[in-house]
């Protein structure tokens, strides 16, 4: 079985070198740099399964790395930020980010986030599954498994791993409330923070993609004032 390759950008040579052994341990290929030219240089010979992705860095710095990133790929990207600085997760989080993890960490929190943003990309069916989760609604059918969304010209739309995420809970619960809580716990599990307000950002991303494509659908999701958000339209199996 071929190893995950993951591509860290970060300018720490310690943080590069202690990453690079412990993922490396962990049965990852590794390749790490310390700047978003490099990374560059590292695209152009391979494409990897996850980006690790420092917002401090020198030159260009990583939202604007993570911007440029995200328009030609689809890669899952995980930033690290400051510790306690909400805003440049809030802005990672709209430009196209993942997951972000605050500084200091624990390594194994962050092989936790890795192995959960792999697996949420990787799009494969669980192991003897009778059939694909497929949902249907307005002009649009989702393949819940296979992580596809299409119109009914059979075109694709594109989702972040983490706005996919919120999309399936919504499907899976059409017409309830669901709090904020509750989107993050399904969605990012024991990684959420008490408080986390990063969930509003992915809604309204995940708002923004799909009234471009279903202009005709007045709201989709729906905001319930101080309790969540609702999925306002019929779901059906498909």
């Amino acid at each position: 079985m071929t190893a995950e390759r993951l591509l860290l950008v970060e300018d720490d040579r310690d943080i590069r070198s202690l990453l690079t052994d412990f993922l490396g341990g962990e049965g990852y290929e590794v390749e790490a740099v310390e700047s978003g030219a490099l990374m560059d240089r590292a695209l152009m010979r391979a494409m990897p399964d996850l980006v690790i992705l420092d917002i401090m860095l020198p030159g260009e710095d990583g939202l604007s790395i993570c911007r440029r990133l995200r328009a030609r790929s689809r890669v899952p990207i995980l930033m690290l930020t400051a510790k306690h600085d909400e805003v440049d997760r809030i802005v990672g989080l709209e430009i196209g980010a993942d997951d972000y993890l605050g500084k200091p960490f624990n390594p194994r929190e962050l092989l936790a986030r890795i192995r959960a943003l792999l697996r949420r990309s990787s799009g494969a069916l669980a192991a003897g599954a009778p059939e694909r989760r497929r949902r249907r609604f307005s002009r649009l059918t989702v393949d819940l498994d296979a992580r596809l969304i299409e119109d009914d010209a059979g075109q694709r739309v594109n989702l972040t791993t983490a706005e996919f995420d919120l999309l399936t809970c919504f499907l899976e619960r059409p017409g309830r409330v669901l709090s904020r809580d509750q989107l993050l716990d399904w969605t990012r599990g024991r990684s959420a923070e008490p408080f986390d307000r990063t969930i509003d950002v992915t809604v309204s991303r995940l708002r923004a993609k799909l009234a471009q494509c279903l202009p005709e659908e007045d709201q989709l999701i729906t905001t319930v004032r101080n309790v969540g958000y609702l999925f306002s339209t019929d779901v059906r199996d498909v």
